[in-house]
């Protein structure tokens, strides 16, 4: 049951305003330092197998906050091109409000499965990317490891709705706020979102108990790898 942990980077001062996508050298604003300050906090007695970042300034600065927050343990922040943001390609830089006037918007909001940004990249390619970035991690890393991936908005709600079972249509219902936590744990059957869009709160339940790995290949006594009528959650 490999756990991952998605953490969306800090503020910057184009967040919100203007779509950054692969603008060079958009760090985190104060606030944004505060808000990976306050994230890797939550995060330090959590231990995690790997730590791995988004190549651009933001989350490589949000990664490198929580890596420092290890309660005393050297944790290397590794780089996967894979996690980076959707490359906008003409809309890289500009005004959001100015982007809404523009026809693709809608198409963008009801239909991104159809987009493909003019001089970049579509959202499906995002997705696939992103996705196979997280199996491929997943398998390196083996079924007890819990990992943190720290990426931007739309890549994250991208792994999420494919984590639910959902067509990327729907991944605009999804929110992934600033230095927000997501946690999604693989099952050999299937992925269960754990947590989602998450801005406070103990972390401690997120690493599976000792000998929870069931021997016939995840699933419980019933034959599945859910929890029964809910469940009693965690202790």
């Amino acid at each position: 049951m490999t756990t991952l942990l998605l953490a969306r980077h800090g503020l910057t001062h184009l967040t919100g305003p203007v779509l950054a996508g692969w603008t060079p050298d958009v760090h985190l604003s104060e606030a944004g330092q505060a808000q990976a300050e306050a994230l890797a906090t939550r995060l330090a007695s959590l231990e995690l197998d790997a730590i791995v970042s988004s190549p651009l300034e933001r989350c490589q600065e949000t990664a490198q906050a929580i890596a420092g927050a290890r309660d005393g343990r050297t944790a290397e922040v590794l780089t996967d091109d894979r996690f980076g943001e959707c490359r906008y390609g003409d809309w890289t830089g500009r005004p959001l409000g100015e982007l809404a006037k523009d026809p693709l918007w809608q198409v963008v909001q009801t239909h991104p499965s159809a987009v493909t940004f003019p001089g970049g990249e579509s959202l499906p390619a995002v997705q696939h990317r992103a996705v196979s970035a997280v199996r491929e991690w997943n398998e390196r890393l083996g079924p007890e490891a819990v990992y943190l991936v720290c990426s931007h908005g739309d890549v994250i709600k991208a792994i999420v709705a494919d984590a639910m079972g959902l067509h990327l249509d729907q991944f605009q219902r999804i929110a992934a706020d600033p230095a927000s936590l997501t946690a999604i744990r693989y099952t050999p059957l299937r992925p269960f979102v754990l947590r989602l869009n998450d801005l406070g709160g103990d972390v401690a339940g997120l690493r599976p108990p000792e000998g929870s790995e069931h021997k016939d290949g995840g699933e419980n006594f019933t034959g599945s790898d859910a929890a029964v009528g809910g469940g009693a959650g965690t202790t």
